[in-house]
């Protein structure tokens, strides 16, 4: 391959990265565009994790023999059995040598400083492929992984060139990685409260319009629980407001818990002393177990005086609910309902029959001069 090819592929691999909108995209992006830059039939991503000692293999791309999948769940090796990545990744980067690439073959023969491995040949001889380029990926000064491009039996044996030009590779998918991971923590800063490490309001707000456009289209079934601590006020004035964060963290903790209880549940605080948990797909009776069980553990808190908390679900006899406003404000109505009469279970909307308060009180025009505790949520 000609420099200006060469040039346009590491250009290629790196908007390639640029594009991905998840981990994963980028991963899969990284290996494809390695594979093609260096005319090969297979690519795999690996990261380090040094807590389990093991190499785990991210994605692997191209011709893929039975045993690889794109995105394996749990393709790892030990690390013992690749020294170069311990001893000459480590030697050498500490001594300020450069993170090279190097060749393995199938007939046991190198291209590079790394040694023969005999588990690298072996895998090459079981997967019908003559050679492979390896391509240490360096991420914040660190060993972060590895690249690892294949070309089939009949194919050129990589050269020292080649690894060269793995190394290039290498260190442009490190710098997209590092992208990534900033882009990662940007969004999870988003949609994360940082008091108690749940959800915020914004993901909740993206998430039910997705979940009411699948009801819609789909008739899942779409709920959510809506909870006011109580006490948190008399906290703040009589314990400070760390004592009060203190409360709201622990109650968060239980929220957590029980949102497991509903698979694929999100916890999330609205705001001051309010939470939610949004479910789709879990029956409504599932729903309101799980909410009667987060009233009595949170009854057992030490501080604070419970929660009262209200549920809708689309699955109850509320009417249609076109819009995500609407089953908030069924919600929020049940929550309020719950807080007046101190209820020491959850209130579900639209399970006291035709006239049931709590949708009538949902659905009742918005009166501006009407005192009410509060205003029912707006735009959702």
């Amino acid at each position: 391959m000609g420099e200006d090819n060469r040039l346009a592929a590491v250009v290629a691999l790196a908007q390639g990265m640029a594009a991905a909108h998840t981990p994963r995209e980028s991963w899969r992006a990284a290996a494809l565009g390695a594979c093609r830059a260096l005319d090969a039939s297979f690519a795999a991503l690996s990261v380090w994790e040094r807590d389990l000692g093991c190499l785990r293999v991210l994605v692997n791309v191209g011709e893929r023999a039975p045993d690889e999948e794109e995105f394996p769940e749990d393709e790892a090796y030990p690390v013992h059995q690749f020294a170069e990545i311990t001893e000459f990744l480590h030697e050498r980067w500490a001594g300020g040598g450069e993170p090279d690439a190097w060749v393995e073959t199938a007939e046991g023969s190198t291209a590079g400083r790394a040694g023969y491995c005999h588990q690298r040949v072996a895998a090459l001889r079981r997967r019908g492929r003559s050679s492979c380029v390896v391509a240490p990926v360096v991420l914040h000064g660190r060993a972060w992984g590895e690249l690892y491009v294949a070309r089939p039996v009949g194919a050129p044996v990589f050269d020292r060139g080649d690894a060269d030009f793995a190394t290039v590779l290498a260190a442009v998918v490190a710098a997209g990685i590092a992208q990534t991971e900033r882009l990662e923590e940007v969004r999870r800063l988003a949609f994360t409260d940082s008091l108690t490490g749940l959800a915020n309001r914004r993901a909740v707000d993206m998430r039910l319009d997705e979940a009411i456009e699948r009801h819609r289209r789909e008739g899942v079934v779409v709920s959510l629980v809506v909870c006011d601590v109580n006490g948190l006020k008399r906290v703040n004035d009589t314990r400070g407001h760390a004592v009060g964060d203190r409360l709201l963290e622990r109650f968060g903790s239980v929220l957590s818990l029980c949102g497991a209880m509903l698979p694929g549940a999100l916890a999330a605080r609205l705001g001051g002393d309010e939470f939610c948990l949004l479910a789709v797909g879990p029956p409504a009776d599932d729903v309101v177990k799980v909410a009667d069980e987060l009233c009595r553990r949170a009854a057992e808190l030490e501080l604070g005086d419970g929660v009262a908390c209200g549920v809708a679900s689309t699955q109850d006899p509320v009417g249609p609910v076109r819009s995500a406003r609407r089953l908030f404000r069924l919600a929020d109505a049940a929550q309020y309902q719950a807080k007046g009469v101190r209820a020491v279970r959850a209130v579900v909307a639209g399970r006291e029959g035709p006239e049931d308060p709590v949708v009538r009180l949902a659905d009742a025009p918005t009166d501006e001069h009407t005192p009410e505790r509060r205003r029912f949520r707006g735009r959702r």
